[in-house]
């Protein structure tokens, strides 16, 4: 039986992240993203807006990148895959769960105006997690993301 597992984001923060380090030094930061729909309702002939609240986590070097560059209401593209979180409620004993995204590609968004942690960077340059510093290391991955991550990329620096 086939399967396959891809999400694909963009949205707001919703808060900034906090990067935290597992015993054996990795590190791993969780967000949450904001992805706003928006429609118009004829029947009420008025423009509707929902949204929709995801929590993603991030391993290794984009985590450190997030924590470093990223603040609360900046625009993010986060590709990933579901997860399914289980456990058991303290207070309740219930069992609980929560689906959330596994992020395997973070691109930042538009300009830093407004976002605190921005780290000086605007337009959607920025750091795309493709060239090596993806979250899942088994899967090697060849495509050249963003002039930051071409090959020799150094060397042509625009300023």
């Amino acid at each position: 039986m086939a399967s396959f597992n891809k999400v694909i984001l963009m949205g707001n923060l919703t808060r900034d992240p906090q990067v935290r380090y597992t015993p054996s030094g990795t590190a791993v930061t969780d967000l949450g993203l904001a992805v706003n729909r928006t429609w118009f309702d004829k029947q009420s002939n008025s423009k509707k807006e929902e949204v929709t609240f995801i929590d993603v986590t991030l391993w290794g070097r984009q985590a450190e990148v997030a924590g470093e560059y990223l603040g609360k209401g900046r625009s993010v593209l986060i590709e990933g895959r579901l997860t399914l979180d289980q456990w058991d409620d303290k207070d309740t004993g219930q069992k609980r769960s929560k689906l959330k995204v596994v992020c395997e590609n973070m691109t930042m968004v538009g300009g830093t105006t407004g976002a605190p942690g921005g780290g000086g960077r605007s337009g959607g340059e920025g750091y795309s997690g493709g060239g090596g510093y993806s979250s899942a290391p088994s899967e090697p991955s060849g495509n050249v993301d963003s002039f930051y991550d071409s090959p020799g990329g150094d060397d042509d620096v625009p300023f």
